[in-house]
């Protein structure tokens, strides 16, 4: 019998998948019980043309300003915060990862660095970004800082998953050929890590591209000082 058959002849548990559903629906009900909708105001049409209307005719010399308070600056700004937090945050996330792995260290120095990991995720970007404030004052600078240190708690986290899904096997061969301790890292560690470490950095980039605009708030520079300004005003274009 192959595995599909055998699958398809497993014993169907159907109160079980009732039970599952019944759940569901009753949690779908109480939580729109919990929404309360009044309808559209008296103005809200005229109100989102108004939005839609400014968002589509922008002010263009605002929009082309190259000053430092223009749209133009603060965007590549925000895009440079990013950049640099991403790049400074995976770097700094390869030794705490393999310093947090458990097939690499011992479980006493894996389990510090670990806590020091969950430590630095548990605390939002904004909570960050308002210690490292205080230390660099409100610049641009202060946001890189912020992202590198919120960077590493995730990134870091991808990163010990693929370093303990390591094949040692590979590492076990080069050692019994006689390489060096860089030799088995060139060739045995980093083609099995390289394709994880980018496609989690990339992941982490636009994490740290969106959050770059809200930083910018509390005063860690980019284009969240202003967006924010112009929404209070209602300035749309």
């Amino acid at each position: 019998m192959t595995p599909l058959e055998m699958y398809m002849q497993r014993p169907k548990n159907l109160w079980k998948r009732v039970a599952i559903a019944a759940v569901l629906l009753v949690l779908v009900i109480w939580s729109a019980d919990g929404i309360s909708f009044n309808g559209i105001a008296a103005k809200g049409s005229e109100v989102a043309y108004g939005i839609v209307y400014g968002l589509t005719h922008p002010d263009l010399d605002l929009l082309f300003d190259m000053s430092t308070d223009g749209v133009f600056y603060l965007t590549a700004q925000t895009i440079a915060i990013a950049i640099l937090g991403t790049i400074f945050g995976a770097i700094l996330a390869i030794p705490v990862s393999f310093l947090a792995s458990k097939n690499i260290t011992n479980k006493w120095v894996a389990f510090i660095f670990r806590a020091l990991i969950l430590l630095i995720r548990t605390i939002p970007s904004l909570v960050w970004a308002l210690v490292w404030i205080r230390v660099t004052g409100p610049n641009a600078f202060c946001g890189v800082v912020t992202q590198s240190v919120c960077s590493i708690g995730m990134i870091s986290k991808m990163y010990i998953t693929a370093i303990e899904d390591l094949d040692t096997g590979v590492l076990d061969a080069l050692d019994a050929s006689g390489c060096t301790t860089f030799q088995k890292i060139r060739c045995g560690i980093l083609p099995q890590l390289s394709a994880n470490f980018i496609s989690t950095t990339i992941y982490r980039f636009d994490i740290n591209l969106k959050d770059a605009t809200t930083l910018g708030i509390v005063g860690a520079g980019g284009i969240g000082a202003a967006l924010v300004q112009s929404i209070n005003s209602r300035r749309w274009a």
